[in-house]
């Protein structure tokens, strides 16, 4: 279970990392706290990089995810799907599975229900990448990795592909799984 530490000490925690397997509880309260912790996890994402990260992924058992498409860094707190719809198939990948992508089909749309940093109620559509983005963070403040989503033998196959990528992946080539 290796943590890649960014400059302010946060880490990812990556598969096997018993937290990652837990429920996020709901913020019942925005307040400063809450801005500092999502000025983090943004240095966090865009050090890794990445596109999006929850909060139980640097160990905070909070249900708020950043994420960042087009240079709109944006933060939810509280997410829910309220709807999705079609089907879409893409190589997912995930900071806390370093270094492995696998085919994934999920939803091609989704509504989904959240908060602002200013406690603003907010609806966003979403398609594609940034439906799939909200799907992927919103699974983790369920306890819910790629792994998980996976038929027993594709979950089999994707733990001993992740295995060859090591305790380094910066280093590693990365591994693109086709489960179809």
């Amino acid at each position: 279970m290796a943590q890649s530490p960014n400059e302010k000490g946060s880490s990812i925690r990556t598969y096997g990392d018993p937290v990652l397997a837990a429920m996020a509880d709901e913020i019942t309260n925005i307040d400063g706290k809450l801005v500092d912790l999502a000025e983090d996890m943004f240095r966090v994402m865009y050090q890794a990089p990445g596109l999006g990260l929850a909060g139980p992924q640097i160990g905070v058992q909070k249900q708020i995810f950043v994420y960042d498409v087009d240079d709109d860094p944006q933060v939810i707190i509280n997410p829910k799907i309220v709807e999705s719809s079609g089907e879409w198939v893409y190589d997912e990948g995930c900071l806390s599975i370093p270094g492995l992508y696998v085919e994934m089909l999920r939803p091609k749309k989704v509504l989904v229900s959240g908060y602002t940093l200013e406690g603003e109620e907010v609806q966003i559509e979403a398609d594609e990448l940034l439906a799939r983005l909200f799907q992927h963070e919103i699974d983790h403040l369920q306890g819910v990795l790629m792994f998980d989503r996976m038929l027993p033998d594709q979950r089999e196959l994707a733990i001993v592909e992740y295995a060859k990528v090591g305790d380094n992946p910066a280093n590693a080539e990365p591994v693109y799984l086709r489960l179809s």
